[in-house]
């Protein structure tokens, strides 16, 4: 028996993984409530249909008509502000899961920290913007893994003791070109076109170039306190091995289960503790046949370049993130290549240099990282698009 239902606040909660999460928790009354909701603004119908179902008392919103939203919730407490998600990750609660998109999650991440929130973080640009500050705010077993791979490092590594850890194996399905040579002529909606996962346009390019695995590798350095060396990802097609450890005495120890987000975010929420039926196992009695092998650098070049960043410190994370975001939405709007999105990534942090490797004070000192890297960027992007 659940002692009490555990309050989550969900911030992105129109995202894939905040309506999964609200799935999740529709199918476990007992063990769950909402105590707040924040997202984009986007899909406002559809926030309204949350707010209904779940009996939600505040919600946030970024961009939206207020007065829709007073008019279809009332008695809500409605926030329309940009720093509206900042505000309901600041509400005390049980668990605040930030689904929320890009580096605009790092304000909430550390507001939901402040207030002695355990924070599920599956905006992992939080921790690669703003690694030392979020580890600085934290306390011991605040933050939580939601993403696959780090949930599946947070499970083994029950396994063994923290000296017995030689190091860590992220998997990488490879996304939608991990066969093709040529990636010259991709196109937006064969990048879109993943082979396994279902998610948000931004993960779904960033898993196409790998950049999400470089992220993850950085992720997991904060996460876990792992030097970048002892972190290592390698292609895993079926995605069903989501990452491993690897132990002294040479044996490793995998966690395994279907490509399915709810399973991560189930754990994370009610960590440490698992959510019985989350999702349906692997079946074991059909055929299995599990494929691994080496990244190609030279076509993914993503992952050697965060990885350098990592070990840079400073603001070179950030910068590398922020000069992404960009490329990737002049590749979704065509005004680049598939290719240039990382080689513009790789043209920002040289010519930015040095400016990126000081150690990160505050929040402002990330915002002017990121606003510095972004100006480079757009302004690369613009020369190559004439």
């Amino acid at each position: 028996m659940v002692a009490h239902p555990r309050s989550v606040v969900i911030l992105g909660s129109t995202g894939s993984i905040g309506t999964q999460a609200l799935e999740l928790i529709g199918r476990n009354p007992e063990r769950f409530t909402v105590a707040a909701l924040a997202a984009g603004g986007g899909n406002t119908p559809l926030l309204i249909e949350q707010v209904r179902r779940f009996n939600v008392g505040l919600v946030g919103v970024a961009k939206a008509d207020r007065k829709v939203l007073q008019d279809a919730l009332p008695g809500v407490e409605i926030i329309v502000s940009e720093d509206g998600a900042e505000q309901v990750a600041a509400l005390p609660a049980d668990v605040t899961l930030n689904a929320m998109t890009g580096s605009i999650g790092l304000r909430p991440s550390l507001a939901a920290l402040r207030v002695g929130n355990k924070l599920a973080l599956a905006n992992k640009e939080s921790l690669v913007a703003g690694g030392p500050l979020v580890v600085a705010a934290a306390q011991p077993g605040q933050l939580i893994a939601v993403d696959s791979e780090h949930s599946a490092l947070a499970q083994a590594m029950r396994s063994g003791s923290r000296s017995e850890i030689a190091r860590v194996i992220l998997t990488a399905s490879g996304g939608p070109f991990r066969s093709r040579m040529d990636l010259s002529d991709v196109t937006v909606d064969q990048a879109l076109n993943h082979p396994t996962w279902n998610m948000g346009p931004v993960v779904t390019i960033n898993s196409a170039t790998l950049v999400n695995k470089g992220l993850e590798i950085i992720e997991a350095h904060f996460l876990f306190d792992i030097p970048y060396s002892k972190i290592d990802a390698v292609i895993h097609p079926q995605s069903i091995i989501h990452s491993m450890v690897e132990f002294i005495d040479g044996s490793v120890i995998a966690q395994a289960s279907p490509p399915d987000m709810v399973l991560p975010i189930s754990l994370a929420l009610n960590w440490p503790e698992r959510v019985r039926g989350a999702i349906t196992a692997v079946d074991w009695r059909a055929p299995q046949s599990w494929d691994f092998a080496p990244i190609d650098s030279l076509r993914f070049p993503a992952i050697e370049l965060a990885r350098r960043c990592g070990e840079v410190g400073g603001g070179a994370p950030a910068a590398f993130n922020a000069a992404n975001e960009e490329a990737v939405a002049a590749f979704l709007s065509g005004k680049i290549a598939f290719t240039e999105i990382v080689d513009t990534v790789d043209a920002v942090l040289v010519q930015i240099g040095g400016e990126v490797s000081a150690t990160l004070r505050d929040i402002d000192d990330v915002g002017a990282v990121e606003e510095n890297a972004r100006r480079v960027a757009r302004a690369r992007i613009a020369s190559r698009a004439k």
